[in-house]
């Protein structure tokens, strides 16, 4: 875009998908009437990143940098996103979980400007209307959310829209893929969170949740009318309630691109974990039995791709089931119950019914311990000392976010296990001295997954995204683990290798949909340079 089809004056410098700064070049200063509207000097995309820092560091608190970060980005994408992807570790706690859960919880309180559409009962009848008000046309990436079920804090209405945001600010980040082309979508039905009907700051519908016909009429006219505006779009569903979560996942995954990140992502990236576990322990995939503790969205998740990896390995489906035992609030998941719904009949065993967590672990004895249950101190120490009993090296995935969800800490994990555990968490937890060694506890964080598989998705034109791609992935990452992350208890590698990450799980996806003829795209056999060059970086590119 050159600047005789450009906004000029104040207004190209109010469109931050457009706003350098202090940083316009002479010539841009000139061209788009930028005289005497910032100061003289110009600045490089280093001096103001380091302008930003100096004040970000004196933030006293998580939420304040979450609010500078939101800022920044609501007036320069392109200096957001260099300072984001150049400092990924530090800054994805803050853009993403534990933080944006915080956010919001306070969301009414810190909004500064919109971000994404909002689409409620009152859009009924004419969605797709609505969607084309959205300035940006060639949509890739939908992440949508109806605000029932944000990470581990419930139901928080509208107040969920934190949670697209901070996905697609992923996105960008992790595999390239251009702010531009990402929506953030809330569907707004209500909130049954009475704090929030009272708070005076809530910005949603004030109205309790609507359920039933007239729910699943906006959710698939939202659907319909995505996939005739933004036909290039992957939608991803984040954060709805079990209950709507698997349906939906059934009901639209083999009509368009879509999938649910609660589910498959949390279930690829735990199983990468699996995999560089296993490393460490020496053992096979196909000799570990699996406690789940939670049967929700992501514990059964992780248990379907779960199965899948294990009949790869050469079981029938019903010896990989019997590997994997679940536990929810009611005790053990077994087929005498008749509560269970179905994604937890599937994994319902044959056996007498059991409520007690060691009476569970003494019955079944189990190699690995998956957190997916949302309750923080489900791990004890009585717990994590009977299963360390039982194994040499212990898997313990504490997956549940945010922080203050999480089963166990990575400090009590290594310690009550003897500095044996295998661990990951959902959330990140600092390095762990124990007996004289340092731990790097793994953090099984979606962003390593779902960036990568959206680029391959948008690559290859893929028309749909299947369980493979996400098995795929899963082997992907864990092959890039190398033995020095293993020998600091790493099971993932270093954030800062995000990007290369993403880069290698798209080529793979990308290639999967070829091979299933899933592909609406041609791409050479040069995969990797052809989707490397297809990504986005954050830098300044002339106007003039």
């Amino acid at each position: 875009m050159k600047s005789k089809n450009l906004p000029k004056g104040l207004r190209v410098m109010q469109d931050p998908t457009l706003n350098k700064g202090t940083a316009f070049s002479e010539a841009e200063r000139d061209a788009l009437g930028l005289r005497g509207l910032v100061p003289p000097h110009v600045q490089t995309i280093d001096d103001q990143v380091q302008r930003f820092l100096i004040t970000y560091q004196k933030r006293s608190t998580d939420l304040e940098r979450y609010i500078d970060l939101s800022s920044l980005q609501d007036r320069n994408e392109t200096l957001y996103y260099h300072v984001v992807t150049r400092f990924i570790e530090q800054m994805m706690p803050i853009i993403y979980t534990p933080t944006v859960g915080l956010a919001c919880q306070q969301f009414g309180q810190i909004f500064r400007r919109s971000h994404g559409m909002y689409i409620s009962e009152r859009e009924r009848g004419h969605v797709a209307k609505v969607l084309q008000n959205w300035p940006r046309k060639d949509i890739r990436v939908i992440v949508v959310t109806d605000g029932e079920r944000i990470l581990g804090l419930g139901d928080l209405g509208a107040n969920g829209m934190g949670i697209p945001i901070g996905k697609l600010a992923l996105y960008t980040a992790c595999a390239g893929i251009h702010p531009t082309q990402c929506l953030p979508v809330l569907i707004d039905v209500g909130t049954n969170n009475q704090s929030l009907l009272d708070d005076p700051l809530y910005l949603g519908v004030r109205q309790r949740r609507s359920t039933g016909e007239a729910y699943d009429a906006l959710v698939d006219e939202f659907i319909t009318a995505a996939a005739e505006v933004f036909p290039k779009a992957l939608i991803q569903f984040e954060d709805f309630a079990n209950h709507n979560a698997f349906r939906y996942l059934q009901k639209y995954r083999d009509r368009v691109r879509t999938f649910n990140d609660d589910i498959q992502g949390t279930a690829s990236v735990a199983l990468a974990g699996i995999y560089s576990a296993l490393r460490v322990t020496g053992k096979s995939l196909r000799d570990q039995r699996f406690l789940f503790f939670g049967a929700g969205e992501a514990g059964t998740g992780v248990g379907e791709l779960m199965v899948m990896a294990l009949m790869a390995e050469g079981l029938t489906e019903q010896e990989a089931i019997q590997r994997c035992w679940f536990i929810d609030s009611k005790g053990l998941v077994v087929k005498s119950r008749t509560d269970l719904k179905e994604n937890k009949l599937h994994f319902a065993q044959d056996h007498a019914p059991l409520k007690e967590t060691l009476a569970i672990i003494e019955a079944f004895k189990p190699t690995a311990l998956i957190g997916a249950s949302g309750q923080p101190g489900t791990f004890s120490r009585q717990v994590l000392e009977a299963v360390t009993r039982l194994n040499e090296r212990p898997i313990i995935f504490a997956l549940s976010n945010p922080t203050s969800k999480a089963e166990c800490t990575a400090a009590q994990a290594y310690e009550w296990s003897g500095g044996k555990a295998v661990f990951a968490s959902g959330s990140p937890f600092h390095p762990v001295e124990f007996n004289g060694k340092r731990y790097v506890p793994g953090q099984g964080n979606n962003a390593y997954i779902f960036p990568g598989i959206g680029l391959g998705v948008i690559a290859a034109g893929s028309r749909l995204v299947t369980d493979e791609m996400f098995l795929t992935a899963a082997r992907t990452l864990a092959n890039l683990v190398t033995e020095t992350d293993l020998a600091q208890g790493r099971i993932y590698p270093p954030l800062s290798q995000i990007r290369n990450v993403s880069l290698a799980i798209a080529v793979a996806v990308a290639r999967v949909a070829q091979q299933r003829g899933l592909a609406e795209e041609a791409l050479p056999d040069d995969f990797l340079g052809t989707i490397r060059a297809m990504m986005y970086r954050p830098e300044y590119v002339s106007l003039v």
